[in-house]
């Protein structure tokens, strides 16, 4: 059986909670019918304030409760708590630990690698991955930029055409049959969530628009390599580009090729996705 590709977006509520207008108003062919087909999490978990992606991310790569672990929403990077929460708990530790076979397929560029050796601040995903013992950058899987190949700046058009980004989500899909779990952790949706304000700024939102339409010819390319795909978020922001800030919408968590449990929250999502895995929860 080949491998689960795991895309995990940052900062994209679901479309229920978006407001009309969205960049969830997009053509989606792939993404959207996948995301309209799942489910619908919380990520509040009951606590104040705005979710985080330190904490956020945590919960769906441990399965644990690390807002509760924290006693807050922490992020956007993981400090010491979390980061011993990851090393003990994370996903790609458990995993490897267990005789599979882990890879995050996200490219980090020099500058990435110069800047962490001024000043380590990972994320939580190269952070879980790195604390398993596994190197950024593995040389057997496709890498892809996490910006998708979209520019920073209008028109938005991207420089990476949308059948390239369809042809490497076949080469994941191809790298998956030697793998347990690759992940790509997507994270440029929750920059360009940032950029929101009253009125709605167009550009952001033409933004929003065009990389999840990347995303979509990603899923594509994924989905006809034949791949067990599951797809996340940790937070809502994008979905919503009246605020600048993170939102309490509930997130996306669905799969194609592979049948998850009802999860409730990010918490469960993380556990179903170890279950999928065939690891048991955490602790146990």
């Amino acid at each position: 059986m080949t491998g689960l590709v795991w895309l995990a977006l940052d900062g994209v509520g679901h479309p229920a909670d978006a407001p009309p207008g969205s960049v969830w108003d997009a053509e989606l062919p792939a993404l959207r019918p996948l995301v309209d087909s799942g489910q619908a999490l919380d990520a509040a978990l009951g606590v104040p304030g705005l979710p985080q992606s330190g904490t956020g991310q945590s919960c769906w790569l441990t399965g644990v409760n690390a807002v509760q672990v924290m006693g807050e929403h922490f992020g956007p990077h993981p400090g010491p708590t979390l980061r011993r929460l990851l090393a003990a708990s994370g996903l790609p530790g458990r995993l490897t630990r267990a005789g599979g076979r882990a890879a995050l397929a996200n490219h980090y560029p020099p500058a990435y690698h110069a800047a962490q050796a001024r000043r380590p601040r990972p994320g939580c995903f190269p952070y879980a991955f790195q604390a398993a013992g596994l190197p950024l950058d593995p040389p057997d899987v496709p890498l892809l930029s996490p910006t998708l190949g979209l520019g920073y700046a209008a028109p938005w058009s991207g420089q990476t055409p949308a059948a390239d980004l369809a042809r490497l989500g076949e080469r994941l899909a191809h790298a998956a049959r030697t793998h347990d779990l690759i992940a790509a952790d997507l994270w440029l949706s929750d920059l360009l969530g940032h950029r929101g304000a009253v009125p709605v700024p167009p550009e952001p939102l033409a933004a929003g628009r065009a990389y999840l339409c990347r995303v979509d010819a990603l899923l594509t390319g994924l989905l006809e390599g034949g791949a067990r795909v599951v797809l996340s978020s940790d937070h809502g922001n994008l979905e919503n580009l009246t605020v600048k800030a993170h939102t309490l919408a509930r997130v996306p968590f669905a799969g194609a090729g592979v049948t998850l449990p009802p999860a409730g929250d990010i918490v469960g999502g993380g556990r179903a996705i170890a279950a999928v895995l065939g690891l048991p929860p955490p602790g146990s």
